[in-house]
């Protein structure tokens, strides 16, 4: 099981020394690539740390909407989704190679993965976008969802995705953050939800019902209070259970 993490979002995780400790607990990380955060400064910094720490490197592009931190849909065709996923993609990619280092997947951000989940025009757009740097990588989407199909049938490899930190609907669709209770900060409930996710008996929902759901990774946000704790129990549980964490190429 990879174990992931959004990063390069917020300067000052990069530079008081939350992501490091956030690496010591994770398999991989998903760097901000322009969009809705970072900077040439962040990417390089934060691909420094990775690969200091052994982790794999995906991108994390979403809607170029700094005022929003990218978690709020905005109107495109899927031209543009293609053009701004590439755009990004691309950038983080050049500063990768200079630090000698790869990039593995590329997972959507905020509401640009969130409406991919359910548009397949949306994620037929970002497998366009990623297609145009390169297809051999890995594809992240929500598992259950029918990104993943989309990603597929664009000849990519996909990898499911299910969340440690956020709470479910009964449909499977995570609990909007405009809401109470979509953030899970307790760190023992977080990696309770892990181990039912890594056992494939998923999520349970706000109404009480399991979702059945297979991941090939589980998330944890950077952003998330108490997030470094989060991670470190996450992965204790998780490997005291005797579940294997490796990043997603190997």
């Amino acid at each position: 099981m990879d174990l992931n993490c959004d990063m390069g979002e917020l300067p000052e995780a990069v530079l008081d020394g939350t992501q490091e400790a956030l690496m010591a607990s994770v398999t991989s990380v998903n760097v901000a690539c322009g969009g809705h955060a970072g900077d040439p400064d962040t990417m390089e910094a934060t691909i420094r740390q990775a690969l200091r720490h052994g982790v794999g490197v995906g991108a994390h592009p979403g809607y170029a909407d700094r005022a929003n931190f990218g978690r709020i849909e905005v109107p495109m065709t899927s031209e543009q989704v293609a053009a701004t996923v590439h755009e990004q993609v691309e950038l983080l990619a050049s500063i990768a190679q200079r630090c000698g280092a790869e990039i593995g997947h590329v997972k959507p951000h905020g509401a640009l993965y969130n409406l991919a989940a359910r548009d397949c025009a949306v994620a037929a757009a970002i497998a366009e976008g990623v297609a145009r740097w390169r297809r051999d990588v890995i594809l992240v989407g929500l598992a259950g969802s029918a990104m993943l199909e989309a990603f597929a049938r664009g000849g990519f490899r996909t990898a499911a995705e299910a969340f440690a930190d956020r709470a479910y609907e009964p449909d499977g669709r995570l609990r909007s953050r405009r809401l109470a209770g979509a953030l899970i900060e307790e760190p023992r409930r977080a990696a309770a939800q892990a181990l039912r996710i890594a056992r494939h008996g998923g999520p349970v929902a706000t109404d009480g019902r399991q979702i059945a759901i297979e991941a090939h990774t589980i998330c944890i946000h950077g952003d998330t209070p108490g997030c470094v704790a989060i991670a470190a129990a996450v992965a204790a549980a998780l490997r005291e259970a005797g579940v294997a964490l490796e990043d997603l190429r190997r």
